[in-house]
């Protein structure tokens, strides 16, 4: 699908702060892409269908990752961690998307993982520094991001697991996962 076809089948699945968001995640993605010599095209599908499913009833996420057999292991985590494999799952199903890193883009655009590919590290950049984003420190993330890619994605889970630790939320196993894959690497 076109980028136009894929915008308006994820629209009305979102608020209108979110489409906003995701638009941004979109142009984000494809800059980082090109920047760092990734296929553009997709990134663009990768960005446009992170979040589609972010606003499905979390029983119904559930019973889907049961039923499928997906990753179980995100049952219990709320909407935040269940949309990217449910996001993943639709990509494939009523998208067509049969691109394995673009599928693993989208299913852990939230949590990372160990072993990324630079896809997933452009999904999980762009979605914490897309232009609406505004947060204290997303500058920092934003520049690091136009200098090093690895760099940036360092930045980012650190970023990310500091905001857990701070408001005092569980820390989903795969996250720490991707930081101790990062740390093993920058640490060599």
């Amino acid at each position: 699908m076109e980028r136009q076809q894929l915008l308006a089948a994820i629209k009305p699945r979102m608020p209108e702060k979110r489409y906003i968001h995701t638009q941004g995640v979109m142009h984000t993605a494809i800059a980082l892409a090109e920047r760092y010599d990734e296929d553009p095209s997709k990134a663009e599908s990768a960005a446009i269908l992170h979040d589609m499913a972010k606003y499905e009833d979390v029983a119904k996420m559930e019973d889907i990752i049961r039923r499928e057999n997906l990753d179980l292991s995100v049952i219990g985590w709320g909407s935040e961690l269940l949309h990217g494999p449910i996001a993943a799952y639709y990509a494939q199903t009523q998208f067509g998307i049969t691109d394995q890193d673009v599928l693993n883009a989208i299913h852990y655009h939230t949590t990372g993982r160990a072993g990324m590919s630079k896809l997933e590290k452009i999904i999980f950049v762009a979605d914490m520094i897309e232009p609406s984003r505004n947060y204290p420190g997303v500058e920092r993330l934003r520049k690091k991001a136009q200098k090093n890619l690895d760099k940036a994605m360092s930045a980012c889970v650190r970023h990310s697991l500091r905001f857990l630790i701070d408001t005092k939320q569980p820390i989903f196993p795969l996250t720490l996962t991707c930081y101790n894959d990062i740390m093993n690497g920058e640490n060599k």
